[in-house]
């Protein structure tokens, strides 16, 4: 099983569209830590521009995983990528709709604290 961190923050639409992507592209299981930076001062500092930030259990960091060919890219380096997914992704078959609609993906593969305002 493959282990990810998620660093994110509250409201964050590109962090919602980076884990429906990964969901999608991801072959096989994966745990994803999810870590809110808002509440440590560090970590603000390191990714608070920079969100969402997937990082490996070898520390590599992707930036701007909701780019689907980024994150793809990323994927493949490590073997995870769901190819097939991929080229349904690609030929517009599955995945993020025009106009924002996200399509239905399966339930939560992640773990982690999300705060309500």
């Amino acid at each position: 099983m493959t282990q990810l961190t998620l660093y994110t923050t509250l409201g964050c639409h590109l962090c919602e569209r980076l884990e429906v992507m990964l969901d999608l592209l991801h072959d096989g299981e994966y745990f994803l830590k999810k870590v809110e930076i808002s509440e440590d001062e560090a970590l603000m500092a390191r990714y608070g521009v920079r969100i969402p930030v997937l990082v490996d259990a070898a520390g590599d960091e992707l930036d701007m995983g909701f780019e689907p060919q980024r994150l793809a890219d990323w994927l493949s380096e490590r073997g995870a990528l769901d190819v097939g997914a991929w080229r349904r992704l690609e030929a517009g078959e599955a995945g993020p709709r025009a106009g924002g609609e996200e399509k239905a993906t399966p339930g939560p593969k992640s773990s982690g604290r999300r705060y309500l305002a």
